[in-house]
Order: structure tokens, then C-alpha cells, then sequence
């Protein structure tokens, strides 16, 4: 059995698939983990989410932001220009698919190696046993009857800083927001939900979530996606895993193999061209 972790896959299907059969995925034996966005931007939402979930328990995913996009919009909320989700909002089993969306996490851990897979970030605050149990505070507010509110009063950058007193909505959406579109942190642990761009370009006093000072989870192997201007995969003195490479932009899709540590790539095409940094 191996265990692969995917970056984020966008609607790109076709990429997804020949990633799969360069390692000979085999879901009898092996096992795939998705870190986030599974949809979006790209041409094949619909027919991700059918293949994903059609690989039962041999696929695990956590939810990205636009994850939580369509799950927004899919109970009323306002779709965006550049979404691509239509064919499935519109598909006879479109409600099932997005039902099962919803019931995944937003935190993982492998229970044999005590990785953690995630989204996006960690405010410096939260140890991994933390993150977890926060995580399913907010998934089980996303499975409940209360979704439909907890969706329509998730976006926002406040509050900033974590404090275990935060109750409500505005706790909810900081975990959230940690979990799915963090990249930088101020020193003092304040999150910043505004720049997108490569560490070395971000305003002085900000610092990538996982250069943090003091931060909690820094002793735990952490795989996460999200950011596609991150520039490398690895960064060993932290001991964090950066998959989103880029595949809907035309860049690549990438996998790390967790038992023997490789990173596995294919080449994408250009579903969208490059410009502003998006979400």
C-alpha cells in the first residue's frame, strides 16, 4: 500500500488521471489524499468530484476554500465571474455530490505517521491536536442543519488574532479562514488574508504561516496546498510540503509519495491564464 497526496486538483481531471496512472495508482491497495480544492477555475468539476468519490474509501480530501465556494453558492450564495461550477450546480446529481463534499474534513491526520494534511495554514497558536479539533468544529457546523447560515456568514478577513474565547460566527470563520486561505502571519500571530505572492515579496513584518515564531505544530511533517506562487515544494527546516503547483495555471499537478518521500509531477495545461493572483 502506498499513501499519495495530491495538491490541489481544480476541475483538472485529465491531469489528475495521469498523475494517478505515472504511479500506477491502484485504489485496491493504495490509498489517495487530496489536500483541498478538489474544484473550480478548471474545466472538469463535475467529473472530479464523480471520480473522487467513486474511489470510495481508497480517497481521503480536506476542503479548500473553493470547496467551501461551492458549497456556498450551491445554498443560495452569489457566484463569482471566473467560477466554473455551473455543470455541476446544474447535474441531476449534483445535490449527492455536493452532500458528500460537505461531509469531508478540513484537517487530516495519518493515523500511521501523524502527518497532517490541511488546505492552506496554522496561525503559530494551534498545536496539531488543536487543529483538529477545531477543524471538526467547523465540519460539524457544515453537516448540520445550521449550513446554510454558517456558509452565508462565512466570508471576511476578521477577526485576525486567535483567542479560545471566540464563540459563533466569528469563531467559525477564523478556522476557516486559517484552514483554507491563510499564507502569512504577522510575528505577534496576527493572520493576513490580503497577499497571495511569493515569500521575499510580501510587505515587511510578514512572514510565510510556517516561519512563524513559536509555532506549535512545528513539530509535525505538515502537507498542505493553496499556494501556487509558493515557489518550491519543500522547505525542510520547517517541515511543510507545498503541493499546490500551479496545474490549472498550466503549471503542474503534483503528488508526494509519503513512504518513500518523492514528489511525483505531470504537466498541466493552461485551463486559465496567468495574472492576478487568485483565491
Amino acid at each position: 500500500m502506498t499513501d499519495y497526496v495530491v495538491g490541489d486538483v481544480q476541475g483538472c481531471l485529465d491531469e489528475l488521471r495521469a498523475l494517478l496512472a505515472q504511479v500506477a495508482f491502484d485504489p485496491a491497495r493504495d490509498r489517495l489524499i487530496l489536500a483541498g480544492d478538489l474544484v473550480n477555475r478548471g474545466p472538469q468539476s463535475l467529473e472530479t468530484l464523480r471520480f473522487v468519490r467513486g474511489l470510495g474509501r481508497a480517497a481521503i480530501s480536506v476542503l479548500g476554500n473553493h470547496d467551501l465556494h461551492l458549497l456556498a453558492v450551491a445554498q443560495g450564495g452569489r457566484s463569482g465571474p471566473r467560477d466554473t461550477l455551473d455543470p455541476l450546480l446544474q447535474a441531476e446529481d449534483g445535490p449527492e455530490l455536493i452532500d458528500w463534499l460537505a461531509r469531508q474534513p478540513l484537517a487530516w491526520r495519518d493515523p500511521a505517521r501523524g502527518w497532517l494534511v490541511i488546505h492552506a495554514g496554522l496561525p503559530p497558536q494551534w498545536t496539531v491536536d488543536d487543529t483538529l479539533a477545531l477543524a471538526e468544529e467547523a465540519s460539524a457546523a457544515l453537516r448540520g442543519p445550521g449550513r446554510e447560515g454558517f456558509l452565508s456568514r462565512m466570508y471576511g478577513n476578521d477577526p485576525l488574532l486567535w483567542s479560545p474565547a471566540l464563540r459563533g460566527q466569528a469563531r467559525l470563520r477564523f478556522i476557516v479562514n486559517c484552514l483554507t486561505r491563510l499564507r502569512y502571519v504577522h510575528a505577534d500571530g496576527r493572520i493576513d488574508l490580503r497577499h497571495k505572492g511569493p515569500p521575499g515579496r510580501q510587505p515587511e513584518g510578514l512572514l510565510p504561516w510556517f516561519e512563524a515564531p513559536g509555532r506549535k505544530s512545528a513539530d509535525t511533517e505538515i502537507i498542505f496546498g493553496h499556494w501556487s506562487t509558493l515557489g518550491q515544494v519543500r522547505w525542510d527546516q520547517a517541515r511543510v510540503h507545498g503541493l499546490d503547483t500551479g496545474c490549472v495555471w498550466g503549471g503542474n499537478l503534483s503528488a508526494l509519495d509519503l513512504d518513500r518521500g518523492t514528489v511525483i509531477q505531470v504537466s498541466c495545461a493552461a485551463h486559465r491564464q496567468p495574472g492576478a493572483v487568485e483565491d
